[in-house]
C-alpha cells in the first residue's frame, strides 16, 4: 500500500490482536489511457492484499511486505491506517481512535502510475467498513464519495473500487481538486455520494493490457506540477476526438486504438520527467502498439489485440519489468 515514506517503528509493538479481523484484496488501476485524463481508468489483474485486526488500547502495529516495505511508515501516518480511522469516523464508529493491527503484502510498485495511493485509500476504506459495518456488503457508491474526496479525482478509485473499466467524474464546481481533501493542508471539503459519478464501460475480450515498469519513480504532485494552465484550442478539439474514440474502441472497435490512445493534454509536458518511459512509447507505437503512460507515470500501458501486441517484441524493453497482468474485479472485502 502506498504511504508516506518515512520509515517508522510500531507505536505499541508486542500485544495480542482482538477478535475482530478484516482482509482486503485492492487492485492496481490504470487512469488517464491517453486522452482521458482524469476521466477514464481501468483495473489491473495486480493485487495488494491487507488484514487489519483491532487492538485493546491505541496505537498501531504494522507489518509490510513486498513493494515499499523498507519505506513505507509504520505509525499512524501510513496511508492505510489514517483511512482506516478517517472511516470508522465517518461511520460513527465507537472508537475511531482503536489500536489497530495491520498486515499487508504489496504487489503494486509505488509511485509508478499504477494506482498505489488509490489502493491504499481503497483498503483503508474498505477494512475500516468491515470494522465498523460488520457482516454488511460494502457501500461502494460511499467508498468512491470518501476516496474522492481524499485524492481530487475519481479515476483511479472508480475501478479499484468497481473493476474493469470506468468513466467518472464531480458534478459541477467540485470537479476541481482545490474543493477536495488536501493532504498537505489536511482541510476537509464534503463531497457527498451523489456529486461523484461513474459508468462502467465495455472492454473487448479481444484486448489484453500489459505493463511496463522502470525503476524511476514519478510522484503524481511532481507530474501535476509541469502541466501548463492551457492548451491550443487545435489540440483540444483532437483531445476531444481520441477521448471519444477511445471508448467506442475499448468496447467494440479495438482497431482503431492507436488514433485513439493519442494525447495532447499531458504525455507530452511529462516527458522530460520520465524520458526513458517516453522513448518506450515511442518505440513501441512505431511497432504499431497502442502504448500511453499509465496515470501520472512512469509505467507504460500497452492494450491491444493479440496482433497488436505482437509489437512488443521490436521494442528495448530491458530496463522495464514487463507483465501481462489482464483486467481486475474491484476491491474485494472479507469480514
Amino acid at each position: 500500500m502506498d504511504a508516506p515514506s518515512q520509515a517508522g517503528s510500531p507505536v505499541v509493538p508486542g500485544r495480542g490482536t482482538g477478535s475482530h479481523e478484516v482482509t482486503v484484496r485492492v487492485p492496481a488501476t490504470s487512469a488517464n489511457l491517453g486522452p482521458g485524463y482524469d476521466c477514464l481508468g481501468l483495473c489491473l489483474d495486480l493485487w495488494d492484499e491487507v488484514s487489519v485486526s483491532t487492538l485493546d488500547g491505541r496505537g498501531v502495529e504494522i507489518d509490510v511486505t513486498g513493494e515499499g516495505e523498507h519505506t513505507i511508515a509504520r505509525d499512524e501516518s501510513h496511508l492505510v491506517i489514517a483511512t482506516i480511522r478517517r472511516a470508522l469516523a465517518d461511520l460513527g464508529h465507537p472508537d475511531p481512535r482503536c489500536g489497530l493491527m495491520l498486515h499487508a503484502h504489496n504487489r503494486i510498485a509505488q509511485s509508478r502510475g499504477l494506482g498505489s495511493s488509490a489502493a491504499a485509500i481503497v483498503a483503508g476504506l474498505a477494512l475500516g467498513w468491515g470494522i465498523a459495518r460488520p457482516g454488511q456488503p460494502l457501500d461502494r457508491d460511499w467508498a468512491l464519495a470518501v476516496a474522492t474526496q481524499i485524492e481530487g479525482h475519481p479515476d483511479n478509485a472508480a475501478p479499484a473500487i468497481f473493476g474493469g473499466a470506468q468513466l467518472s467524474w464531480l458534478d459541477g464546481d467540485s470537479a476541481s481538486a482545490a474543493d477536495v481533501i488536501s493532504h498537505a493542508s489536511g482541510a476537509r471539503e464534503s463531497i457527498s455520494v451523489s456529486a461523484v459519478h461513474h459508468v462502467d464501460l465495455e472492454i473487448d475480450p479481444r484486448i489484453h493490457p500489459v505493463v511496463f515498469v522502470p525503476q524511476r519513480r514519478v510522484p503524481t504532485s511532481a507530474a501535476r506540477a509541469v502541466m501548463p494552465h492551457s492548451v491550443p484550442h487545435d489540440d483540444a478539439v483532437r483531445q476531444v476526438l481520441s477521448a471519444c474514440l477511445l471508448v467506442t474502441s475499448l468496447s467494440h472497435h479495438p482497431e482503431h486504438l492507436m488514433a485513439a490512445t493519442q494525447d495532447w493534454l499531458h504525455q507530452p509536458f511529462r516527458r522530460d520527467l520520465m524520458p526513458e518511459s517516453a522513448d518506450l512509447i515511442d518505440q513501441l507505437r512505431a511497432c504499431g502498439v497502442p502504448a500511453v503512460i499509465s496515470g501520472a507515470g512512469s509505467t507504460v500501458l500497452a492494450l491491444g489485440t493479440t496482433d497488436q501486441l505482437a509489437g512488443v517484441a521490436g521494442a528495448d524493453t530491458r530496463d522495464f519489468a514487463v507483465h501481462q497482468v489482464g483486467f481486475g474485479a474491484g476491491v474485494q472485502l472479507h469480514a
